[in-house]
């Protein structure tokens, strides 16, 4: 039996692609093993949000052909998009599939002998108008469903639209009967996930809202997670509705960017931080335990140190649960790589730590505010030193000694002790 191997980066929507892509190869007779170990195949799915991406793509080539200098490589999705001269000139890589081609991958890897040398396929970016849906299926519990791909939006710091193209969803119907695929797989939890998936069904006369009402009828599955949503797209309609919702959950991951008006117009996003703020207070006044992640930049063109300092003070005074902080890295093809104002990478680097330190503490005390919570947690199937874990309702990482009767089970727990080494609650068995 051949060995195939993926190494994905970047986000869960390549997560989806990936697992969907290895089902194709294992339903043909392949075992999928790890990126570490030997295999016939290797598949690195990329990602060009930032330069540590695209670096961690070279290395995991290197890797690959380090592991096995016979193995068959191909470099897939988003920077294979944008940079396959680049890709082409690394040692070892026979394959380079841009986005539009990529779930053909099984069939090229047969192919591979009828090319001399590498072999590449990247259509024009203009060019891709499919969607193509997957979704994943390794973790026993839950699944990350792709709804939406590609972005219209064409923010200055963001190269993506340049690598997945314009706004696509299938329809509800379609992505209904994804979801009926998964109930029978016994999975209780599903992740929406894609590019900008608020804008889901906006070309075919349907909308996110649509979906949520009607994927909230799929009886068997017990939980959704709306991943990162737009602020100007998640409409109190939404809101109100998840509050009520049978089975989606007071979980919210909104990209906030910049944290002033001035970056925020710089970055060409689509509202200011009024409109930000109303969304998480809204939310927090329907759903008090909500879970509410957000994305912020920093160290984007223009970022003084002034209005740094109005950053901090405009995520302390809001109630976030937590923090996703990416330092600016420069991306081809975006606007903002002409922009002055540049900030100095050591500036950078030390803001960011400055506003993960503000997450810690966030984080911290969103946990402490739900001691005393009943919350409903899902199980997963890791053995952790004995120990095993899973998610509530509202997204707090919750553990318990390890017993197969509870794995891919949802109990009511109340939370009452914090393991501070664990970062999580632990419930006595």
């Amino acid at each position: 039996m051949k060995k195939v191997a993926f190494h994905t980066l970047g986000c869960k929507l390549n997560f989806a692609e990936s697992s969907d892509l290895a089902r194709t190869f294992t339903q043909n007779d392949y075992e999928q093993v790890s990126s570490k170990e030997f295999a016939d195949v290797y598949v690195i799915n990329t990602c060009t949000v930032t330069q540590v991406a695209e670096k961690k793509c070279r290395n995991a080539i290197r890797q690959a052909n380090h592991l096995n200098p016979d193995a068959t490589i191909a470099v897939i999705g988003c920077f294979a998009q944008l940079n396959p001269k680049e890709i082409a000139e690394i040692e070892g890589v026979d394959i380079i599939l841009g986005n539009a081609d990529k779930h053909k991958l099984f069939e090229y890897i047969e192919r591979k002998d009828e090319f001399d040398e590498h072999f590449k396929e990247v259509v024009p970016i203009d060019n891709i108008k499919e969607f193509v849906p997957s979704y994943s299926f390794e973790d026993r519990t839950r699944s990350f469903l792709k709804i939406q791909d590609g972005c219209d939006y064409f923010c200055s710091y963001c190269a993506i639209p340049f690598a997945r193209g314009r706004s696509r969803s299938d329809t509800i119907e379609n992505t209904i009967k994804k979801a009926y695929e998964l109930e029978k797989e016994g999975k209780k939890e599903v992740v929406l996930t894609g590019v900008n998936i608020g804008d889901f069904g906006k070309h075919q006369g349907e909308d996110f809202f649509g979906l949520v009402k009607e994927l909230d009828k799929v009886e068997h599955i017990e939980r959704y997670r709306i991943s990162s949503i737009e602020p100007n797209l998640i409409t109190n309609e939404i809101i109100n509705f998840v509050s009520m919702s049978r089975s989606f959950l007071p979980h919210f991951h909104i990209p906030l960017q910049g944290g002033t008006n001035f970056l925020l117009e710089r970055m060409k996003r689509k509202y200011n931080r009024e409109l930000f703020e109303d969304r998480v207070r809204y939310i927090k006044k329907v759903m008090p335990h909500a879970f509410i992640a957000a994305d912020i930049i920093i160290g984007f063109p223009g970022e003084s140190e002034e209005e740094f300092n109005e950053t901090i003070a405009f995520i302390e005074s809001l109630p976030l649960s937590a923090l996703h902080v990416f330092t600016y890295s420069e991306r081809p093809n975006s606007l903002a790589i002409k922009f002055e104002g540049k900030v100095p990478m050591n500036i950078r680097k030390k803001r960011s730590l400055i506003i993960q330190d503000i997450s810690n503490k966030k984080k911290k005390e969103f946990y402490e505010n739900n001691i005393g919570y009943k919350a409903k947690v899902l199980w997963e199937s890791d053995n952790e030193k004995g120990m095993m874990y899973g998610f509530s309702d509202n997204y707090i990482r919750v553990g318990r000694k390890f017993d197969e009767k509870y794995i891919n089970t949802i109990t009511q727990e109340t939370l009452e002790h914090i393991n501070p080494l664990t970062q999580s609650f632990e419930i006595k068995s």
